[in-house]
């Protein structure tokens, strides 16, 4: 009888762990993050996460029974998707922008595909880069400071973006006008330093405390659900392209500003490191974490936009596979020849 031969789509490691276990393990590792969001934001941070959680869950559901094929909500996917898409935008936005989100993450952009395993870019932050495109306004102005350094009640703000009491972020004002102003609207560069890696600074909902997400990315490092060849080789990289290039003069950047800044965390623990959209030999994720980081720095300082780890993953995103063909292993070594015998 034929040998029969089973294919399946990415990641082809296999260990004792089901893909559900490994959607559920990442979510609950953002748990502290979330806390701290409440704290930070009020409870509205907690409702458009719930918002975002339920558009997509729902989406995933309706879409697979319009395209004919079974509901698998239960594997925490679609949950993992809605948190994370949730985590990247200002807690200002009105509730029924994650909806339009999930209908790109998890419509267009994963069940379109072939489901699970088939998308070519992470789910959350196509929703992300659909609703930065469509609704520049409420995804650019609808920051609020941190409840813990503001004096500002949280139930002040108008919220919707469009006539809420705001506030710069971190990145607007560096790329705007300079470090100087970072530390008159932040304070000290000690201060600054702690209150961007605990967490108290104005930002989307899920990215503004350095120490929770590290601690979260260990966490997945330890239980192997992870390694750390895209987390550090991006961090790495954004550290060493904003020293050389984000400051007046070559050399005179501060790396641990632009690190604790914006996304990068959070992408380099939780959005590069995507299964099925990064690559799955080692030296092809060093390749892909350090792309990451020099077009987010990149794009941070020539691009219109302050931020640019989305699209830099987003863009990385696209080099996988090749990534993975470039660096495939050699399983076997080409034959030696044999010596030649001289003749008389």
């Amino acid at each position: 009888m034929a040998t029969q031969w089973a294919v399946s789509v990415s990641p082809h490691v296999r260990k004792g762990t089901t893909t559900s276990q490994i959607m559920w393990t990442v979510s609950a590792s953002l748990i502290p993050v979330m806390l701290l969001s409440i704290y930070n934001f009020g409870l509205r941070a907690l409702f458009i996460t719930l918002a975002s959680v339920i558009s997509c869950v729902v989406v995933e559901a309706i879409s697979q029974k319009a395209l004919g094929r079974p509901v698998s909500s239960k594997d925490g996917s679609a949950v993992l998707t809605g948190i994370l898409m949730a985590f990247v935008i200002p807690p200002g936005v009105p509730y029924w922008l994650p909806a339009i989100g999930a209908v790109a993450a998890i419509f267009i952009n994963k069940e379109l595909m072939g489901g699970l395993g088939f998308n070519v870019w992470n789910p959350a932050l196509v929703g992300r880069a659909l609703l930065t495109a469509s609704f520049p306004v409420y995804m650019t102005a609808a920051w609020i400071p941190s409840r813990a350094v503001s004096n500002v009640p949280i139930d002040q703000y108008v919220w919707g973006g469009l006539d809420a009491v705001s506030t710069a972020t971190p990145l607007y004002v560096l790329r705007h006008y300079g470090f100087e102003a970072l530390t008159q609207q932040f304070g000290s560069i000690g201060t600054i330093y702690q209150n961007f890696f605990v967490g108290f600074k104005p930002g989307c909902i899920g990215e503004t405390s350095g120490v929770l997400i590290l601690l979260g990315g260990l966490f997945l490092l330890l239980r192997g659900i992870i390694t750390w060849h895209i987390p550090v080789s991006t961090i790495a990289s954004v550290a060493v392209m904003s020293w050389i290039f984000g400051g007046n003069t070559w050399f005179s950047g501060d790396p641990l500003v632009h690190v604790l800044s914006g996304g990068v965390m959070l992408g380099a623990f939780y959005m590069a490191t995507d299964y099925v959209t990064s690559p799955t030999v080692k030296p092809g994720q060093i390749v892909f974490g350090i792309g990451v980081g020099v077009l987010t720095v990149l794009i941070r300082l020539k691009g219109g936009y302050p931020e640019g780890v989305c699209y830099a993953i987003l863009l990385m995103n696209c080099l996988t596979p090749a990534l993975d063909e470039w660096f495939k292993p050699k399983r076997f070594a080409p034959p030696k020849q044999a010596p030649v015998m001289a003749t008389k």
